[in-house]
């Protein structure tokens, strides 16, 4: 089973049933790294202000909060007044309190229990401002009244090694600061900061006042907040790993998955990996990822033989895999994000991996009855298809391509047998000239014939009629019903047969094996487009324009000195090594 642990685990109840329960405002004050530095600091809050409360924070800080408010505008408005008042920091600021755990102070104090504070509370308990004060903050709202230079720099020396770290994080993540995390404020933080002012229309001092600094922790801590990262240790999988578990929740075992489905509408997915293997299993596992939907085609790829990572993009999804050998099993994991959210998934990812954490336990080879059984899914996860796919033919021994132009147009990749990538060298008249992008040995090269075969003789036709799903070329038998087109075209045959769109660009074969034509996409010939033809009729490009244009593009043609028919058998054969699966892939 899959267990969530909070970063103090007896915590994770209470933090879940409060922010179930509660959807009031806090004023979160100050955060303390020590319980008893957090305590004494709630006990000196207390003893001027009501509704104090202390909190857990993940990651084994401890938070005092003032609340709970009903509406933010309440929690605003005494978040302003006590400021006003010198009675709360400058840097404190408004919260849902989704981050916060098992409160521990007031000892036995329960949450649930409390009201709202009054509106009022805040100016009922304390003394009230002097006017003057009042009126400077309303009038320069939203410019507070903030610290001097000098002020600033005597509040700066108050911080502590973790807050200077906290700091020196949130910056990074601002985008200012990309220097290690050390707590010294040297040259390059102080270019940070002064960077981000000049991005916040501050005075460039390069130093953070008290409010600036808290602007730029509320920033982070609230991207912090909507992840709500958390540890989680999944026993079946075996992997413990930190997750961002307000985006996604455990959905199902699928070997070699474990799936995370999106919640509260994130469209974030994580796939825990987990199978029994050796080196084979692993790089099986790295193909096998690169035909799924979720690992787009663009984006880097490492290998070796003890790990792999596959990072792929598009404009919907960027999907990151690291998968690596462990004990005689394959443990990994995969983020897939929402395109354009890049600074929070790149917290999520950083997170991740360096969390993760092979455990005893792996996925067994099956999990649970009735899985899905389709030849478009592996574990449950859509196998990507390309946009369109059909056929051509070798044409010299290098392994050129002669296929439909309309199979190729627009395409972002070309494939050949799946396995191989090919641009196009040259299109024209209904035909294109593919060229693969390393040297290839076909088992056959295109035979051409330039004699026709009379009227109403048999030909066929080689291609892949279902684009590849039944993995070899299928032979298509129709006979040869005119040595041109409807309208008298001379470069056109017209065929007695019945074809699908995936044969489109395969060799049209006479009964001796040899290559007359290319048989055209319907969509090509203007006669189909203008009216709705027969199913029997069928076109192809003859010879002399296939010759014409390979010639023109520097490819030889052969000629064929087949002298005899051929059986059905040898028909399938030359049909076979002869003609390619082309596939276009966007």
């Amino acid at each position: 089973m899959h267990r969530f642990f909070a970063a103090v685990p007896f915590g994770l109840a209470a933090t879940l049933s409060f922010t179930a329960a509660n959807a009031e405002q806090w004023i979160q004050v100050e955060a303390q790294p020590t319980l008893t530095q957090a305590t004494d600091a709630a006990q000196d809050y207390a003893a001027k202000l009501p509704n104090v409360v202390g909190f857990n924070l993940p990651g084994r800080w401890h938070a005092i909060a003032l609340g709970p408010y009903a509406t933010e505008a309440e929690a605003e408005d005494a978040r302003r007044q006590l400021r006003a008042q010198g009675l709360i920091p400058g840097d404190s600021y408004l919260t849902e309190g989704d981050r916060f755990q098992q409160p521990f102070w007031p000892v036995g104090v329960n949450v649930a229990t409390l009201a709202p504070v009054s509106p009022m509370a805040p100016a009922d308990t304390v003394a009230s401002a002097p006017a003057e004060e009042q009126i400077i903050d309303t009038v320069m709202t939203p410019v507070e009244i903030d610290e001097t230079p000098a002020q600033a720099r005597q509040s700066e020396r108050d911080l502590d090694r973790p807050a200077r770290e906290a700091l020196q994080r949130a910056l990074k993540f601002a985008g200012v600061y990309n220097s290690g995390i050390d707590g010294a404020f040297g040259p390059g933080t102080r270019r940070a900061m002064s960077d981000w002012q000049a991005a916040n229309g501050y005075d460039i001092t390069g130093v953070l006042t008290t409010r600036q600094r808290g602007e730029v922790l509320a920033a982070y801590d609230a991207v912090i907040n909507s992840l709500s990262l958390a540890p989680v240790t999944d026993d079946v999988a075996g992997i413990a790993i930190t997750l961002p578990t307000g985006m996604v929740g455990f959905a199902a075992y699928t070997p070699p998955f474990a799936k995370y489905s999106a919640k509260n509408g994130s469209d974030v997915q994580v796939m825990l990996i987990s199978q029994t293997g050796d080196e084979a299993t692993l790089g099986g596992l790295y193909e096998i990822m690169q035909t799924l939907e979720i690992v787009p085609m663009d984006g880097p790829r490492n290998r070796d033989s003890k790990s792999f990572t596959l990072t792929g993009m598009n404009s919907k999804i960027v999907s990151h895999t690291e998968a690596r050998l462990v004990n005689g099993t394959v443990k990994g994991w995969t983020l897939i994000w929402p395109a354009g959210d890049e600074q929070r998934r790149e917290m999520a990812l950083a997170a991740m991996q360096a969390s993760f954490t092979p455990t005893e336990g792996v996925l067994p080879d099956a999990y649970g009855d009735g899985a899905a059984q389709d030849i478009d899914l592996m574990a449950g996860l859509d196998i990507r298809r390309p946009e369109k796919a059909g056929s051509g033919f070798y044409v010299n021994a290098s392994g050129a391509v002669l296929t439909s132009a309309d199979l190729v147009a627009q395409c972002t990749k070309i494939t050949l047998d799946d396995s191989y990538e090919a641009t196009v060298t040259a299109i024209e008249g209904g035909m294109a000239l593919l060229t693969p992008s390393e040297s290839l040995a076909p088992l056959s090269v295109a035979q051409f014939d330039s004699r026709l075969p009379r009227l109403q003789s048999e030909v066929s036709v080689s291609g892949f009629a279902y684009e590849g799903r039944l993995g070899a070329p299928t032979l298509n038998y129709g006979l040869m019903a005119e040595h041109k087109g409807l309208n008298g075209e001379e470069d056109l045959l017209r065929l007695a047969m019945t074809t699908l769109p995936g044969e489109a660009g395969g060799p049209l074969l006479n009964g001796q094996g040899a290559v007359i034509g290319m048989l055209a996409a319907k969509d090509a010939i203007p006669e189909s487009q203008a009216r709705s033809l027969p199913d029997d009729v069928a076109f192809a490009y003859d010879m002399e324009k296939l010759a014409t244009f390979l010639s023109n593009n520097g490819i030889a043609v052969s000629a064929s000195d087949a002298a005899r028919d051929m059986s059905d058998s040898e028909l399938v054969t030359v049909g076979r090594d002869l003609t390619v699966l082309v596939s276009c892939w966007n």
